[in-house]
């Protein structure tokens, strides 16, 4: 058992309810037998805050028949974002148990990702929770939805000042983008995230040296929308885990450098048929020949529909918007998105087909995003595209970086939101935000990520006392 996902509890998977399909007496005994067997003595049901931060008690083996069943209570007051006011009754957390991961590098510890519930119910303002609401929606389409994350990061060293700075001081090459020498020179930590990422099952396929120094990106086969995010956020914990073994830092924040490009986790997706299980995003007959199906072009469609609120899940924090930006303090482009549109393997754009059609990539999502919301607001902006039968039109195949205002508006091409301000605004803005979240879980993601922005601009940055301390 020890660093592989435990899939014997099918029943448990996708179920969309935090209190229903719960595993039988019989069936949390034998679980905690294997795990018993396993060497395990702790377990964490993991669930996350808004902000996708995993959050959780560790409840000793002995005690596991309790825990399978919901018997951990937490003060939803302390967390972000969990809709709770001090007088309250507490929210409890239900563990997946179709998802155990025996942890690496601590392997008396059983990691389970978790809903909450709340008086007998699904808790409405949980984003796994949201996730599996739409996932039934849906199931009752008869679809399934595949995803891939691809996670950049940054791997760095964090100074007694509270600096950061590339470790390696050889690493400073103006476009480093699949350099083997600045690769190698992580190695340690590198070789410790591929083993276990394989170990795991997660079919590792490539990793590489990214475009700015001492980043680096990972990619492992696509598979259930709800198992991809769980992964995604086992994997920065993990990163982050390797990289103190070695005294740096791990980082998923956006942009870290000002003059480097910034960490994107595109999210590749599809549907799939649940009877069959075939991609029904895929034509080889497609005549716009970027190899799609009408299904997939009505995705897209509603992607587009509701682009500007969906950035805000995709890219939720201040420093997000630092990386959606044409150049930048760079010497090149920034590869990051900034358009609200869709073409083939056009990096301009937001949404893009990749060359070999049957899937679609959103390119606005970045390494901060939590998972769950942003594949919750995806997943149901597309369905509503197919149940309407939109058409996203014809895709951009031109360098979008390169035209002017009036050349994107005669091409009907909207920017994205430049900031979180921007991007909040149009997430509250938007019923189809209120209709698939609920008014609760959008009121608190509105609520922290306003703070958010308010706090930054009561900031003094180190820009402003560069630019002003000496001028006047």
């Amino acid at each position: 058992m020890n660093l592989s996902e435990y899939k014997a509890l099918p029943f448990n998977k996708a179920r969309g309810d935090a209190y229903k399909g719960l595993p039988s007496d019989e069936e949390i005994e034998k679980v905690r037998k294997e795990l018993e067997a396993a060497g395990v003595k702790y377990t964490v049901g993991a669930y996350v805050d808004i902000h996708g931060v995993p959050k959780g008690k560790v409840v000793p083996l002995s005690h596991f028949s309790h825990f399978a069943k919901g018997s951990e209570l937490y003060t939803g007051y302390a967390l972000d974002g969990l809709g709770q006011h001090p007088n309250e009754d507490e929210i409890c957390s239900i563990p997946d148990l179709g998802h155990i991961i025996q942890l690496p590098w601590e392997p008396e510890v059983a990691w389970m990702p978790a809903d909450n519930g709340f008086k007998g119910d699904p808790y409405e303002v949980n984003t796994r929770v949201a996730l599996q609401k739409v996932l039934k929606k849906a199931e009752g389409m008869g679809f399934g939805m595949n995803l891939g994350i691809e996670p950049e990061l940054f791997v760095l060293r964090k100074n007694e000042d509270g600096s950061i700075e590339i470790p390696d001081p050889e690493d400073k090459l103006v476009k480093s983008c699949y350099d083997v020498r600045s690769f190698m020179s992580r190695y340690e930590w590198l070789d410790k995230m591929a083993t276990t990422i394989d170990a795991l099952g997660w079919e590792l396929y490539s990793f590489d040296h990214e475009d700015a120094n001492s980043q680096f990106e990972f990619d492992f086969k696509y598979c259930d929308v709800l198992t991809m995010c769980d992964r995604f956020i086992f994997m920065r914990m993990m990163a982050k885990q390797y990289a103190e073994e070695e005294g740096l830092i791990a980082t998923f924040m956006p942009k870290p450098f000002a003059d480097k490009t910034g960490s994107g986790a595109h999210f590749n997706m599809s549907l799939f048929d649940l009877e069959t299980g075939g991609n029904l995003f895929e034509d080889a007959n497609d005549p716009r020949g970027l190899g799609l199906s009408q299904l997939g072009y009505q995705f897209v469609s509603g992607i587009l529909r509701h682009g500007p609120a969906l950035c805000a899940a995709f890219a939720p924090t201040v420093n997000s918007y630092k990386r959606l930006v044409r150049q930048g303090l760079m010497a090149y482009y920034s590869w990051a998105p900034v358009f609200n549109s869709y073409g083939k393997n056009n990096r301009t754009n937001s949404v893009r087909i990749p060359m070999a059609g049957g899937r679609v990539e959103s390119r606005n999502a970045d390494a901060s995003c939590n998972p769950y919301l942003a594949a919750t607001l995806v997943l149901a902006a597309g369905l509503q595209g197919i149940e309407e039968n939109l058409d996203p039109g014809d895709p951009q195949e031109v360098n979008l970086y390169a035209l002017n205002k009036d050349e994107l508006a005669e091409r009907g091409i909207q920017e994205l939101p430049r900031n979180l301000h921007e991007a909040v605004e149009a997430f509250a803005a938007d019923p189809f935000v209120t209709e698939t979240l609920g008014e609760g879980l959008r009121n608190e993601f509105v609520t922290y990520k306003a703070e958010e922005w308010r706090q930054y601009h009561q900031r003094v940055s180190a820009w402003e006392i560069d630019e002003y301390v000496q001028k006047f």
